[in-house]
C-alpha cells in the first residue's frame, strides 16, 4: 500500500474534513484537545470559507472548520489548520482567523451572549516555540501580572509541533501518540500497523489515505499540492542559503577591512615611535593620524 502525505493540504482536508470523516475528526479532536476524554460526541463539519460581514475585511479559507455540539456546555466552533511552511505573518494569521471566526457568528441586531467559544487548533511541521519542550501548547487570555483567566474563556489557541514528536512505532502508547505518528509517518508506511489498526478511526484514516482508494482527479490534486509545497520549501531554503552566503561575504569583507585598518594602525605606531625624539607630539599626530593620547602612550 502507498499512503498520501497527511500533512499536505489536500490530504489533510480529505482525511479529516470530508463528509465521511466526522468520526475521524471527533477522535482526533478528543485526543489532541481533550486529553483523550470523550468530550465531543457529535459535530458538524462546516464550510471552511469565512466570508466577511464588514466591507474591507479579508476573506479567509481555513483547512477545516467544525461546530462541536454539546447540549450541556453549549456549542463551540473549532478551526483546524495544518501548516507545513513557516511563512511570514503566520502567527498573526492564526490570531486573525480565531478572532474572525468568533466575531462573524453574529448578524445585525443579535446580542453578544449568543457568541460561542472558538478553539483554534494549529498543527505545524516546524518548531514554533523553541523555548518550550512540550509538543502541545495552549494559549488563553490572562491578566498580565497575576495570570488570572479572563472571565470569558471563549478563545483558545492550541499549537501542536510535529517535529517535537519523535516516538517510534514500538513506543506508541496513547491515542495522541498514534495520531501524531500517523501525521508524521503515514507516507513512509507500507501497511497499517496493528497497534494503530486497533483504533477504528485511525484505521479508517489510513483507508482514506490509501492512494488506491483515490480517483485520478484526487491523485492529481494531491500531486499538485506536493509539488507546490516542495517548490515553496525550496524557495525558502534558497532564500536562507543566499542570506547566509551574503552574510559570510559581508563578514569576510568586514574582516578584511578591519584587518587592513589594524595593520595601518600598527604601522602608524611604529613610525610615531621612531619620531618621538625628532618631532614634537603635534607634528607626529599630523603625520601619522594618531591621537595625542596614543602618542603619549608610546612614551611610557
Amino acid at each position: 500500500m502507498v499512503f498520501i502525505n497527511p500533512k499536505i493540504d489536500f490530504a489533510f482536508k480529505k482525511i479529516f474534513g470530508s463528509e465521511d470523516s466526522k468520526d475521524i475528526l471527533i477522535s482526533f479532536l478528543n485526543a489532541l484537545i481533550y486529553d483523550e476524554q470523550p468530550v465531543i460526541h457529535d459535530l458538524e463539519i462546516l464550510n471552511p470559507y469565512l466570508a466577511p460581514k464588514i466591507r474591507g475585511v479579508k476573506d479567509t479559507y481555513l483547512d477545516i472548520k467544525a461546530k462541536i455540539k454539546d447540549a450541556e456546555t453549549g456549542d463551540r466552533t473549532v478551526i483546524i489548520e495544518m501548516q507545513v511552511l513557516n511563512v511570514e505573518g503566520f502567527e498573526k494569521r492564526i490570531l486573525y482567523n480565531a478572532a474572525k471566526s468568533y466575531s462573524t457568528q453574529l448578524t445585525s441586531g443579535q446580542t453578544y451572549n449568543l457568541l460561542n467559544p472558538v478553539i483554534a487548533l494549529t498543527i505545524t511541521d516546524f518548531v514554533m516555540f523553541p523555548e518550550l519542550s512540550n509538543i502541545t501548547s495552549r494559549f488563553v487570555l490572562k491578566e498580565k501580572d497575576f495570570l488570572i483567566d479572563y472571565p470569558i474563556y471563549d478563545i483558545e489557541l492550541i499549537f501542536v509541533e510535529l517535529p517535537k514528536f519523535n516516538k517510534e512505532l514500538p513506543e506508541l502508547e496513547t491515542t495522541v501518540d498514534k495520531w501524531l505518528y500517523f501525521l508524521n509517518s503515514a507516507r513512509n508506511l507500507k501497511n497499517v500497523p496493528a497497534t494503530m489498526e486497533a483504533i477504528p478511526e485511525i484505521k479508517k484514516a489510513f483507508y482514506i489515505a490509501n492512494q488506491a482508494n483515490l480517483t485520478l482527479e484526487e491523485l492529481e490534486d494531491q500531486e499538485k499540492s506536493e509539488i507546490f509545497f516542495q517548490d515553496q520549501r525550496g524557495v525558502i531554503t534558497k532564500a536562507l542559503r543566499q542570506g547566509l552566503e551574503q552574510g559570510i561575504k559581508e563578514g569576510r569583507k568586514k574582516g578584511r577591512e578591519e584587518g587592513r585598518e589594524e595593520g595601518e594602525k600598527r604601522k602608524a605606531f611604529e613610525i610615531a615611535r621612531k619620531m618621538l625624539n625628532v618631532l614634537d607630539d603635534i607634528a607626529i599626530c599630523e603625520m601619522t593620524g594618531l591621537t595625542m593620547a596614543e602618542v603619549e602612550s608610546l612614551k611610557g
